[in-house]
């Protein structure tokens, strides 16, 4: 990956957090919405971008769908603080990694300790 690539990453990543924190009024993202990663396709005109949503799956699928329907909102708005020739599709999907991690770190916990003793 160039680092041009990882550059924009960044950049939208911030950029949109920004944009749905203080701009986007739907009540169903109020607060609970983060965006974890955005992956860019090579030519910038795509970019994946992964959100993850505090609270229960229903909290989820509200903020997921109130996110699709702002899509052009945040393409226009990203279009406008980012300095590209084009302002990327945005393709929005959630983020399960920090479920993921947690139910992991869970697991380890229940674990017993090593046994220090050679055996």
């Amino acid at each position: 990956m160039s680092r041009r690539t990882e550059r924009v990453q960044s950049l939208i990543r911030h950029e949109l957090g920004e944009i749905i924190l203080q701009e986007v009024k739907d009540p169903r993202v109020a607060g609970l919405v983060s965006i974890t990663a955005v992956e860019v396709s090579p030519d910038l005109r795509l970019a994946r971008v992964f959100v993850s949503v505090y609270g229960p799956e229903e909290n989820e699928a509200a903020a997921l769908t109130a996110l699709q329907s702002a899509k052009a909102f945040l393409r226009r708005e990203l279009g406008s603080r980012l300095s590209l020739r084009y302002a990327p599709e945005l393709d929005l999907r959630i983020d399960h990694s920090l479920e993921y991690a947690d139910r992991v770190s869970r697991l380890l916990k229940t674990l017993p300790p090593p046994s220090s003793e050679p055996q």
